[in-house]
Order: structure tokens, then C-alpha cells, then sequence
């Protein structure tokens, strides 16, 4: 039976639904930006869509996309590079880059778990106001569109939409550092983390409105999410 395109799209989508999480976080602990991060990712997503069609579906789609994103992100910075350095400066910060950036397929396996707590713990950060959170959140582990949460959190998409790119703004304004706090800090940002988690889990398991009792699918992400921070 021949593939079709419909069925290699619908693959990608599945794969991105599995793998978006894992390719921000190893992002976001490249380029500093769960912001930027993200747009790698889809950028990524943008390039599979373009080329599996043609190509087939890799053996390894999760690595092919970490591979492309990653590359996506030294190309980002070395012409991020070129407009405040000079050639030779340049060439010194690349190799020094590539001497401390793990191979390929280190950087795909080392660290994963410790990558989505990081962005578990700059997506729930106190300096958003505690929606912003859930909806980043979501967003960025969840792997929900905008529409989706909209619906789950019964509001506008648009209110959504600006929720996100604010929280984005907020987050990179501040320079949240992309890691998880240690010592007397970790205390208040656990508290902030906790609160989205049990916003997402209340809100699946009884839902404040609509026709529908529950929300597996909130349920789902708040459960894999509070497994990823245990």
C-alpha cells in the first residue's frame, strides 16, 4: 500500500506531538530563549513537512529534527555573530563553541529529563502571572496549539495567543536564566511549578464549564508533567 502526503503529514504531526517538548528544551538550553526556541522547533517542523513527503519519514524522525533544529540555531548565531565581530573573532568564538557542544547524538540523548525540568522551571517562573504560566506551560510541554488551549481554559484564542507571546517577552526581558534553582530559590519557584500543575490537573479533572465533565487530555499533561518533576 503506498504512502500517500496525507499520511506522511499526519506522521509529522505525531512525531512533533512526541518530540516538541524534548526539542525546546534542548534548544532553549542552546540558544538561552525558550522564545527562540521554539521557532527553531518549528522551523524544524516547517523543513520535515517540506522534504519527508519526498524523502520518507527517517528512521530516527526525533533525531532528524533535533539535527535540523540545531543546526537552524548555529547558522542563527553565527550570523548573529557576524554583525557585531570581526571575521577572526568569529572563528574563535565558532571553535570554541564546537569544542564545548556535545556531538549529535549526545546532545540528542544527554540530559533530556534534566532539559524538560529547565523548562518546566522557566515556564512556571513567578515573574508571570500564574495563566500566563499555565498557557506557556502547554504551550511549550504540552505541545497545544493555541486554539486547543483556548478551549480547554474556555476563553478567546486571541487572549491566548497574547498571553503566550507576552510570557515569551517576559521571560527573555528578565533573562531568566534557563535552569533549575538551587538552594533557598528552589523553595518559591517549586511553589510557582506546583500551581500550574494543579491548575492544569483541576481544570482536566473537573472541568469549571462547558459540556464537558472532564479533560483527558489536561489530565494527561498535567500526570506526564508532575512525572518529569518528580
Amino acid at each position: 500500500m503506498a504512502v500517500t502526503a496525507t499520511d506522511v503529514h499526519r506522521t509529522i504531526d505525531a512525531v512533533f506531538r512526541m518530540e516538541s517538548a524534548k526539542l525546546i528544551a534542548g534548544l532553549a538550553r542552546m540558544v538561552r530563549d525558550v522564545g527562540l526556541a521554539e521557532e527553531l522547533a518549528q522551523d524544524a517542523l516547517v523543513i520535515a513537512l517540506e522534504q519527508w513527503p519526498e524523502s520518507g519519514v527517517p528512521d530516527n524522525p526525533g533525531a532528524w529534527l533535533m539535527a535540523t533544529a540545531k543546526h537552524r540555531a548555529i547558522d542563527l548565531l553565527r550570523r548573529r555573530t557576524l554583525q557585531g565581530r570581526k571575521h577572526e573573532e568569529l572563528g574563535r568564538e565558532i571553535l570554541a563553541r564546537q569544542e564545548k557542544t556535545p556531538e549529535l547524538e549526545a546532545a540528542i540523548d544527554d540530559d533530556v529529563g534534566d532539559d524538560l525540568l529547565r523548562l518546566v522551571f522557566t515556564a512556571c517562573h513567578p515573574v508571570l502571572r500564574t495563566e500566563a504560566r499555565a498557557a506557556l506551560t502547554l504551550r511549550l510541554l504540552g505541545g497545544l496549539t493555541t486554539d486547543e488551549i483556548a478551549r480547554a481554559f474556555l476563553v478567546a484564542e486571541a487572549t491566548i495567543a497574547q498571553r503566550i507571546v507576552r510570557a515569551k517577552r517576559t521571560l527573555a526581558e528578565a533573562r531568566v536564566p534557563f535552569e533549575v534553582p538551587r538552594g533557598i530559590d528552589r523553595a518559591a519557584r517549586l511553589s510557582s511549578v506546583l500551581e500550574v500543575l494543579y491548575l492544569i490537573f483541576n481544570e482536566g479533572y473537573s472541568a469549571t464549564a462547558g459540556d464537558d465533565w472532564m479533560r483527558p487530555a489536561l489530565l494527561e499533561d498535567a500526570l506526564r508533567l508532575g512525572r518529569i518533576l518528580a
